[in-house]
């Protein structure tokens, strides 16, 4: 039995690190065991401006532990305003390493996302011309729509035609939850990649429902089908370059998350990699990790992989039920199973 692996230093291509207290809060968790992270957009206001991005990126670093070594990568939240000349030269600067879109109401902060997308061609025919990647929250917001149908509806409304319009256009389907979207990306050119949660390889939507409501688990998109389930699973330890990790880690305080109408999101940032190398050995892939953590997402970014190197040890880790904040607790992701992996 394997004792010790070591890879190289992951990346978290998804993550929320909110800002103020919370953003001082959470980010040593992710800076601790990730070199880079992709950085979403969607505070209030929004990230929509290249000025926006580069004080939101000084807040950041300003709020780093004391010898971290990681790098926020930087995003711009598309709305139906967003300036193509804005977007480009924020691009050229190295500022931005890609552009979100959030359809308008599908997820926390996301009222200011995309209703009306013939207007965002533009910036659109522009990030393909540049390479710029878009990622892409994926769902409807329909309310005629089942919540359990969104992704695979958003595929045929809304991302296939995008693809269709801009062929060249590099595009990043978020938090994939389902086996049609596992489907779409392996059966699409290199130019299309799938970001998958730790907790998504855990949960499926009984975890949320059966025997009572467990808002700790609930998030968006939401867990579908055990099928859907496994469905992630496999791609994610297939090893195939275009699935790479972003955990969409979200904290929400507790107080936030028990509302009669609770946010959304999990917060995995402490625990993932104990996590992930759990799953990975449940399903004999313990080789495909660093794949899937360290070597795929930056690959498709044009970005060269971590030098550093991570050190995991078979010895039950120890995690805090919750982090401490300011503005009140924010519970820590239960992946409901005994772990046996630890960052040494």
């Amino acid at each position: 039995m394997t004792k010790t692996f070591t890879i190289r230093r992951p990346d978290d291509w998804h993550l929320h690190l909110r800002d103020g207290d919370m953003l001082c809060a959470v980010l040593p968790h992710s800076a601790s065991h990730f070199g880079r992270a992709i950085i979403m957009p969607n505070l209030v206001p929004p990230v929509v401006t290249a000025k926006d991005a580069a004080a939101y990126r000084d807040r950041i670093l300003a709020a780093m532990p004391e010898g971290a070594d990681f790098n926020p990568l930087m995003t711009l939240y598309l709305t139906e305003n967003t300036d193509p000349a804005d977007v480009a030269a924020a691009h050229a600067d190295g500022l931005i390493h890609a552009v979100k879109l959030y359809p308008a109401g599908a997820t926390t902060n996301s009222a200011s996302g995309v209703a009306n997308f013939d207007r965002v061609g533009a910036v659109l025919e522009k990030m393909a011309e540049i390479g710029l990647p878009l990622c892409t929250h994926g769902e409807v917001t329909d309310p005629e729509i089942d919540i359990f149908d969104r992704e695979a509806v958003f595929i045929d409304r809304v991302l296939d035609p995008i693809r269709r319009s801009h062929p060249a256009l590099r595009v990043v389907m978020e938090h994939i939850t389902t086996q049609q979207a596992a489907d779409y990306v392996r059966a699409a050119p290199e130019n299309l990649a799938a970001t998958i949660t730790t907790h998504h390889l855990v949960i499926n939507r009984n975890h949320i429902l059966a025997g009572g409501i467990k808002p700790h688990y609930y998030c968006l998109p939401v867990a579908k089908r055990e099928n859907h389930r496994l469905a992630l699973r496999a791609a994610a330890t297939s090893g195939d370059p275009r699935f790479f990790l972003g955990t969409d880690s979200a904290p929400h305080t507790d107080a936030n998350k028990l509302l009669p109408c609770g946010c959304a999101g999990c917060f995995t940032a402490p625990n993932t990699l104990s996590i992930l190398a759990e799953v990975f050995e449940q399903d004999g892939a313990l080789d495909q990790l660093e794949a899937f953590t360290s070597l795929n997402g930056p690959a498709f970014y044009g970005l060269p992989a971590n030098e550093a190197k991570m050190t995991l040890t078979r010895s039950p880790p120890s995690f805090p039920s919750h982090v401490d904040t300011p503005e009140g607790p924010v519970t820590v992701f239960d992946p409901a199973m005994p772990l046996h992996w630890t960052v040494t």
